[in-house]
């Protein structure tokens, strides 16, 4: 058995505390140890998309991440993001538009979607498809994933992040 290590970060803005062994993925680490399960882990190769979760303001693929390079991160997931206006649109739209049949990818999906809306307030479809592209999903063919997010880019009156 792995000895285990102290670790410290911020968790959907809450102090967590966690042990964890050097070989524990950031990933297996949130849903294993901590039960947040909208982290999946579709191909542990950091292709999928499944898997993204915020660390330090950027979406990252907590698959190819040590948990243990955690230590004073601040970490968000997509079922911890609240009282944020463009992550609640983008929720209502991938319902509105079906654009979450299975649910294995939306997780990753809506925080690339809100990551790209950070960055581009009102892209056009091509930008949309661009940015997803690293997200993969299996039951939608994307359009509906699309529709969602430009909706939510064309009908937003918050900012990403907005309190």
């Amino acid at each position: 058995m792995d000895p285990l290590f102290p670790l410290s970060f911020t968790l959907n803005g809450k102090p967590v505390q966690q042990e964890v062994s050097v070989r524990t993925s950031l990933a297996d680490m949130l849903r294993h140890q901590i039960g947040l399960t909208a982290t999946h882990l579709g191909c542990e190769q950091g292709s999928c998309g499944a898997c993204n979760v915020v660390v330090n303001g950027k979406v990252v693929r907590s698959c190819l991440i040590f948990a243990i390079q955690m230590e004073d991160a601040e970490i968000e997931t997509s079922e911890g993001i609240s009282n944020d206006p463009v992550m609640d649109a983008l929720r209502d739209n991938f319902a509105q538009r079906n654009a979450l049949q299975c649910g294995f990818c939306t997780g990753g999906m809506l925080l690339s979607a809100r990551e790209l809306l950070a960055k581009s307030p009102k892209p056009d479809r091509t930008e949309i498809r661009e940015h997803i592209s690293g997200n993969f999903c299996r039951c939608t063919g994307y359009e509906a994933i699309v529709d969602a997010i430009w909706k939510t880019a064309h009908e937003a009156t918050g900012s990403v992040g907005a309190e």
